[in-house]
């Protein structure tokens, strides 16, 4: 026993120091200390070994075990030293390079003028407000003072999902809710994606955005909406932008009109940005109709209100001077990293 216990050390001690990688250790352990190992076998066969002598016996087992076990935790203390220093020479570092620049992302033109027409609306009291892209046609069109086989339908060629569903052609809805909730006065701004059927083309998409206004109070007249919409595009476009209204109709407002201000590249001389008139539209308003408040439940003899309509795509089309709307969703990162 004493012998087949030296061999087996022997041999374990032997393909011990010809191992050079870690995985051969970890076999070599198992071969000789595990559960199936020769180590074990040998423990196991002291049943027939005379009683007097298993003591010795299983003294030199643990001494073969206590050897082999120091030589492995030897190896292997060597050979994860060599890892660590390999593994260092191909990690280096050289401080004296120069670092890697981050993209760093930043907002898209249409997100820098929705904030900053917000920005100015806030400014001034409002709430912004959202409501759902798929929409009932009773809140985008018939409480909107649209009813079936109205012209204004044809023209905006909707989407629709059902007979009573459809994606929203316009953020009115918003402001029909919020009418309906009843909470006076109000004060909102309604952004958000609505959906038309237009051919894509340098001012059209059938997705765009629009920014809606509504303001509903006792007392509120035609002139409040004047002072409102010359402050925000005195804001928006320069201290020294004028505004124009041109009479207009829109179903859901009465009287209404469509608002032209003075160019900012020629301050309203006349110039090849604005095709030599002086003036460039930006949005339609008017007063709140009658009809619209009291299918809304609110009184139309106690209160009175104005709304006002823009397209967002056109604000930064013309804030920033792009003459082509498709470049906005192109996700062209050469044109983006402009703004």
């Amino acid at each position: 026993m004493r012998d087949q216990l030296e061999k087996i050390k022997q041999e374990a001690l032997k393909q011990i120091e010809a191992s050079d990688a870690l995985e051969k250790l970890n076999d070599i352990k198992v071969a000789y200390l595990g559960k199936k190992g020769e180590l074990t076998n040998v423990l196991k066969s002291m049943k027939d070994i005379a009683p007097e002598d298993r003591p010795k016996v299983g003294q030199l087992v643990n001494d073969a075990r206590a050897v082999i076990e120091g030589k492995l935790e030897e190896t292997i203390a060597v050979l994860q030293k060599k890892v660590r220093e390999e593994q260092l020479k191909k990690e280096v570092i050289d401080v004296t390079l120069p670092a890697k620049r981050s993209k760093v992302g930043h907002s898209h033109p249409n997100t820098i003028a929705l904030e900053e027409v917000e920005r100015i609306f806030v400014g001034m009291g409002y709430e912004v407000m959202e409501g759902p892209e798929v929409e009932y046609d009773s809140y985008n069109f018939e409480k909107l003072n649209i009813p079936k086989n109205h012209p204004a339908r044809d023209e905006q060629d909707t989407f629709y999902i059902s007979d009573s569903i459809l994606l929203r052609s316009q953020t009115s809805p918003v402001q029909i809710r919020a009418m309906e909730e009843g909470k006076m006065p109000i004060r909102m701004l309604a952004p958000g994606r609505v959906f038309r059927s237009d051919e894509v083309d340098a001012t059209h998409s059938p997705s765009f955005h629009q920014i809606e206004g509504l303001v509903i109070d006792k007392n509120i007249t035609f002139a409040d909406l004047k002072g409102t919409l010359a402050e925000f595009a005195k804001e928006l476009f320069g201290p020294e932008t004028k505004v124009k209204f041109r009479p207009h109709h829109f179903p859901f407002t009465e009287p209404s009109a469509e608002v032209d201000v003075t160019c900012f590249k020629c301050g309203g001389n006349g110039c090849r940005f604005c095709k030599g008139s002086g003036w460039i539209e930006i949005l339609g308003c008017g007063m709140v109709h009658p009809n619209v408040l009291s299918m809304s439940g609110i009184d139309p003899n106690e209160y009175s209100g104005f709304a006002f309509g823009m397209g967002l795509e056109r604000i930064a089309l013309l804030k920033y001077e792009i003459d082509d709307m498709r470049l906005l969703y192109e996700n062209d990162i050469r044109f983006l990293k402009q703004f």
